[in-house]
């Protein structure tokens, strides 16, 4: 039996209860018997940084169930987002997937897609535009890796905003409106792109742009739990998973 292509993104295990990622852990065990591979479009822990080889420990559930996958010949696809982009070797060499922290381009069933997480994209997010920037710079990387790590961990959770902002519709529509546009830009500069997919919106999107090419955003694991399957014919659907 042919077994589908999955997407998940923004599950931000770190602010989510332990249910949340229990629930996340059974979904990575449908995956594994069920599918022929998996996209993580961004955020999948609110926060991710490496020192060599100390790491975040609260999240071994979530990256053992990854291992298993990678483990059984199942590609695990990682695009970093604002959270996590700061994924290193462990999580490629101990976990096994491929890790970006930029737009990349993959195969997916029917054709070829763009993936980004999507921050920074589009019209929006101008004021995080610039902070980017430095946030991804070698002299922030260095500055942060010296710290220790439990105060860094302390910082990130200070500043991050996912708990107190879960739930601001406005912000997330138009963030929302922004990343479909730029993904519709980007369909319409390159005629050989079937799929866009993003994350970071929260906002769960399944749009056909022409017959065929389709926008995807799998929404969050904070309030909707959603995710993307993509049939071997290349059949998208958008589907909720049980709590």
């Amino acid at each position: 039996m042919e077994k589908s292509f999955f997407i998940a993104s923004d599950i931000h295990l770190g602010v989510v209860p332990v249910a949340t990622e229990r629930a996340f852990v059974r979904f990575l065990d449908h995956v594994a018997e069920n599918g022929s591979e998996l996209l993580i479009a961004g955020d999948l822990f609110d926060f991710w940084f490496e020192y060599g080889d100390v790491i975040p420990g609260m999240h071994f559930r979530t990256l053992a169930g990854i291992a298993r996958l990678t483990d059984a010949g199942i590609p695990v696809t990682f695009a970093g987002g604002n959270h996590d982009a700061w994924g290193g070797s462990f999580l490629r060499d101990h976990v096994g997937m491929r890790v970006n922290s930029r737009p990349f381009e993959m195969e997916f069933p029917g054709g070829r897609a763009l993936v980004a997480h999507g921050d920074g994209l589009g019209k929006g997010d101008l004021k995080y535009r610039m902070l980017k920037t430095v946030l991804r710079s070698r002299v922030a990387v260095g500055g942060f890796r010296v710290l220790h790590p439990e105060l860094g961990l302390k910082l990130a959770r200070r500043v991050s905003s996912t708990e107190t902002k879960p739930d601001e519709a406005r912000e997330l529509a138009g963030r929302s409106q922004f990343l479909e546009a730029w993904a519709r830009d980007q369909m319409a500069a390159d005629a050989g792109l079937s799929w866009v997919v993003c994350g970071h919106s929260h906002l769960p999107r399944l749009v056909e742009v022409d017959p065929g090419r389709f926008y995807c955003n799998a929404g969050d694991w904070l309030t909707h739990f959603t995710y993307i399957e993509i049939k071997p014919t290349g059949v998208p659907s958008l589907s909720v998973w049980p709590r």
